[in-house]
Parts: structure tokens; sequence; C-alpha cells
């Protein structure tokens, strides 16, 4: 049988065509049910090719966890900048992780439901990764209320848990229901909580 004909493309192209390969792949299987192999044939190179980008299965679904936790970040630090209004604010964080876990090629998946949480390397990213939001979103909280820093972070994770377990069950089961219709509804119900906190004095 003749072998495949590998279409060469630039190192970078390629190796975002890998990872795109290899996104799919891991989010539809998992990572211990997805080979090296099928992703070089889903890719359409050989494994050589594919081990030229990507020292290890591991190293390769490092590279998509860490450009999923990018995304997130960004997003959440996008809606936190967009104004100063903390309603809008909290508006805002809630719909990011709609967005998120709505986005194509379920990359969320590799953040919320990894199966390789065991895996040092990969529960190191996604601790920093949940720490870092919870203290920009803290950031606010104790700037707009005076509260100490351990109160304001603990609220914060509060509301980032509620944001990113409504945007995952709106995902999985509760689609019935209009994305901007969800986004509200826990918007309405996060802010009627932490809005009951006064703001200080310069605010």
């Amino acid at each position: 049988m003749a072998s495949q004909r590998v279409v060469r493309m630039p190192r970078d192209q390629r190796r975002a065509q890998l990872l795109e390969v290899a996104r799919e792949l891991f989010a539809e299987k998992g990572y211990y049910a997805a080979a090296m192999d099928d992703i070089a044939e889903a890719a359409g190179v050989s494994k050589p090719v594919l081990y030229q980008h990507f020292g290890s299965k591991l190293e390769l679904y490092l590279a998509l966890l860490d450009a999923s936790c990018e995304r997130l970040t960004a997003l959440l630090a996008r809606a936190l900048a967009s104004t100063r209004d903390n309603a809008e604010r909290v508006r805002g964080t809630t719909r990011a992780f709609y967005e998120f876990v709505s986005h194509e090629g379920a990359e969320f998946r590799f953040v919320f439901e990894s199966d390789l949480t065991a895996e040092p390397l990969v529960a190191e990213r996604l601790w920093r990764l949940n720490d870092e939001i919870a203290d920009s979103v803290a950031l606010v909280i104790a700037e707009d209320t005076a509260l100490p820093p351990a109160k304001a972070k603990l609220l914060a994770i509060s509301l980032v848990g509620a944001a990113q377990v409504s945007a995952r069950y709106w995902m999985s089961e509760g689609r019935e229901i209009d994305a901007a219709e969800a986004e509200q509804l826990i918007a309405t119900l996060q802010w009627r909580g932490i809005g009951g906190f006064p703001r200080t004095e310069q605010h």
C-alpha cells in the first residue's frame, strides 16, 4: 500500500494544524484514549513529523491546556477592564465563561473536565489559573468594598465558581435556554448578592 503523501506546510502553520486536530481528538476521546497515531493520521502526517513538533503526548496536551488557560484569562481580564460599573462587570465576567464554554473545539474541557488532573504539570496549571482568576476578581472587590483580602478572595471564588458551574451545566444540559438569557439570570443572581456590599467612599 502506498504511503500517504504529506502536504508540506510552514512550521508554524503545521504546528497550529496539529494543535487543532489534537484539540478535537482530546476533547472527544480524552487524554488516555487519544493516541499519537490517531492524531498523526487525522492530521495527515507521519508520526515522526508529529514528534518533530511535540516530543510527547503530554507536551502536546500541555500546549493545548496553556492555550485554553490563556484564552479564558484574556476573556475575564477584558470583562473586568471594560467598565467601572460593577453590575456590568458581573455580567461581563459571567458572559466570559459562557463564551468560553461555547467556543468551537470544546476547549473548555481541558480546563474544566480534564481527565489528567493527577498529572502534576496539569494540576499546577489548573490551580494557577483558578488562583489568578480569583485574585483578579478579588482585587476589584477589595478596592470597592475595603474588605480584607481574605474575605474579598472568598467572595471572588464564590462568584467565579457560580459562573463556571452554570456555564458548564448550560453547555451540557440547559441549552434550551438562550445563552444571553442564561447569562443574565446568573449575573442577576450574583449581583443581588455582591451588590449588597457597600462601596467605599472614594467610589
